[in-house]
C-alpha cells in the first residue's frame, strides 16, 4: 500500500465562485505512480467545499444562484451578530453551505485513471472569498 500526499493551492477572486481543479488533481495522480486505489480530496477550510459535477460555467452560475436562494448571504444569523464588528466574520452562510455541500470527495482510481464519468469534473466551491485556499490530495493504493 502506498500513500502520496500533495496540496493544490488556489487564490479565489470572488465572494462565491466555482473552480475546476480536475487537471491539478490528475497531475498529482500521475506523479504518484499509484495505479489502483482511492483519491481523497479534503478542503481544510470551514467556508469552502468540493463537489463532482459538470464543467459548465452556466451550470456553475445556476448552482451558485440556487445556493444563494437556499442560504442567503445576508440573513439574520447568530454567528454574524456575535461577530458584528468584524466584517470578515459575516460569513454564516458559508459555514452552513460547507455543511450541506461537504469539504471532501473520494474518487476511485483504476489503472491510473480517476473514475470520473464523461461529464464529471472536480469542483472547488468558494463560499467566502476572495481568499488563499488549499486542497489536500491524498492518494492511497498500489
Amino acid at each position: 500500500m502506498r500513500f502520496h500526499v500533495r496540496d493544490v493551492s488556489l487564490n479565489t477572486k470572488e465572494k462565491m465562485e466555482i473552480l475546476d481543479v480536475t487537471q491539478d488533481v490528475q497531475r498529482i495522480v500521475r506523479e504518484s505512480g499509484v495505479k489502483n486505489g482511492l483519491v481523497n480530496l479534503w478542503v481544510p477550510h470551514a467556508t469552502a467545499a468540493l463537489a463532482v459535477n459538470e464543467h459548465d460555467a452556466d451550470l456553475w452560475e445556476d448552482i451558485l444562484s440556487a445556493v444563494r436562494k437556499l442560504v442567503p448571504v445576508e440573513a439574520d444569523y447568530r454567528h454574524n451578530a456575535k461577530y458584528g464588528w468584524i466584517p470578515e466574520e459575516q460569513n454564516a452562510h458559508a459555514h452552513i453551505l460547507n455543511c450541506m455541500i461537504k469539504p471532501n470527495v473520494t474518487i476511485p482510481l483504476d489503472d491510473g485513471r480517476m473514475q470520473l464519468g464523461t461529464w464529471q469534473s472536480i469542483l472547488f466551491i468558494e463560499l467566502d472569498g476572495p481568499r488563499s485556499r488549499s486542497i489536500r490530495v491524498q492518494i492511497i493504493g498500489e
